[in-house]
């Protein structure tokens, strides 16, 4: 078993200690510093008072990307098995 690393991640002016494993470190600082990035964003475009709405808009965010990846990748699945499933018919034709 890997040794535990202890952190800690700042986000909306909050710092969060974690115990991770060493693999998630930089994927954690990653997601931290784009939250922060949003956050930033969200402040300067809207007028948001509440630092609990900016953090609400920014996990409705991340969930739309997540979720539309999920549909794109299911989408392009389909459509690899359709011409998958068409050369198998050629194939088959010409054996």
């Amino acid at each position: 078993m890997s040794e535990q690393l202890k952190i800690k991640i700042s986000i909306a002016n909050r710092v969060y200690p974690l115990t991770i494993s060493p693999s998630q470190e930089e994927g954690l600082r990653k997601a931290a510093k784009k939250i922060e990035a949003m956050i930033g964003q969200f402040e300067q475009n809207y007028s948001v008072r509440d630092k609990q709405d900016v953090l609400a808009m920014c996990a409705l965010q991340f969930a739309a990307q997540v979720e539309q990846k999920t549909i794109d990748k299911e989408y392009v699945n389909e459509e690899v098995q359709e011409k998958l499933e068409t050369l198998n018919e050629l194939l088959q034709q010409h054996m």
